[in-house]
């Protein structure tokens, strides 16, 4: 079956990676999270790669216990370093050609972000992860997600939850709550449904890039969405 999405920015939580490990990282999480990866790009699936980093440090939550909010977001964009990191000698691991590209100025470590050269290994099939968020404080990775998304011409950002798709409230405090076929980001943002910033719903917006929002623990949904089934998440879209 074709893909319906050729080329997709996958966002992903730090905290997928740590799994049930007292550690950042799950070894067996990673090598999961690489083999969807590989399956993805053997399906004909360009692939584009952001993380987040609250599995070692999350800017925001540093800031709220006294550290400096510019230099707590420095951090927290380091952690989606050694994230993107882990995730590339995974994917490597299982024989799938994986980059690393930062928003900071690291050659010893990776190449710094160029959109032409990262739209150029994507059209190869190597595995492009995006780190260091957009290289500025105040950002989220979400925003980060987005604004690659837009630079490396996604057809779509696919958001990877714990939950299958957009609810309109908690579902696992609310039994009544339900769930969102397709939403607009205008309702997204008016509801207040907390599914993406709003400058990350104003670039996917302004760049006709649709949000799928769907379970990541689900073993097949992400290849199923992939190939344009519908009714596995939510899709957030003007």
């Amino acid at each position: 079956m074709q893909p319906k999405y050729k080329r997709i920015l996958l966002k992903l939580s730090g905290e997928v990676l740590k799994g049930s490990s007292p550690a950042c990282h799950d070894d067996a999480v990673l090598a999961d999270v690489a083999n969807r990866l590989t399956r993805l790009v053997a399906m004909g699936v360009e692939v584009g790669v952001v993380l987040g980093g609250g599995n070692i440090f999350r800017g925001l939550t540093g800031s709220k216990k006294g550290t400096d909010r510019v230099l707590g977001d420095t951090m927290g964009m380091l952690a989606t370093i050694i994230n993107a990191l882990a995730v590339q000698n995974a994917l490597e691991s299982v024989g799938t050609r994986a980059v690393v590209m930062t928003a900071q100025q690291m050659p010893q470590i990776a190449p710094s972000f160029n959109a032409r050269r990262a739209r150029e290994l994507l059209s190869q099939g190597t595995v492009v992860i995006f780190a260091g968020g957009t290289g500025n404080p105040f950002f989220s990775t979400d925003s980060g997600a987005a604004l690659r998304a837009a630079e490396i011409d996604a057809d779509a950002l696919f958001k990877a939850t714990k939950v299958d798709g957009v609810y309109t409230a908690d579902p696992k405090l609310d039994l009544t709550a339900t769930r969102y076929e397709t939403l607009s980001c205008e309702e997204a943002l008016a509801k207040r449904l907390n599914v993406m910033d709003a400058a990350a719903f104003a670039l996917c917006r302004d760049n006709n890039i649709p949000i799928v929002v769907f379970d990541f623990h689900s073993p097949d949904a992400m290849f199923r969405i992939a190939c344009g089934e519908t009714g596995l998440g939510t899709i957030v879209a003007d």
